[in-house]
């Protein structure tokens, strides 16, 4: 089974089912698999681990500025991956959390 496959561009800026909801993250994951940005085990609605539970994709890597790490949520450990199709981050302007405009004034009371 492949789990990553470094020709797929990410989903988009943000995560894809809070957008959706108009919901909020903390921190954003990019499957390494199939692209799908969802937000971290931080934010309220944890959509990356949701992600791998729905699709089986176990690799994400950390859709934040500035790292490159992968996480295998099969192995509960570090992953090694290869490069990914750009952008390896979500836009440097977007806040974390975020986006701007949706994170509530008191959203240190709702992560996990």
């Amino acid at each position: 089974m492949t789990t990553i496959d470094p020709s797929i561009p990410p989903s988009g800026p943000g995560c894809l089912d809070c957008d959706a909801a108009g919901g909020w993250w903390v921190h954003l994951r990019r499957c390494a698999q199939c692209g799908h940005v969802g937000c971290c085990d931080s934010s309220p609605a944890q959509h990356a681990t949701a992600h791998w539970n729905a699709t089986g994709h176990p690799v994400v890597r950390s859709y934040e500025p500035g790292e490159d790490w992968f996480w295998d949520y099969a192995t509960g450990t570090a992953a090694d991956g290869p490069e990914l199709a750009p952008p390896l981050h979500h836009p440097a302007d977007q806040t974390a959390p975020g986006p701007a405009g949706r994170v509530p004034a008191d959203w240190r009371s709702h992560i996990h």
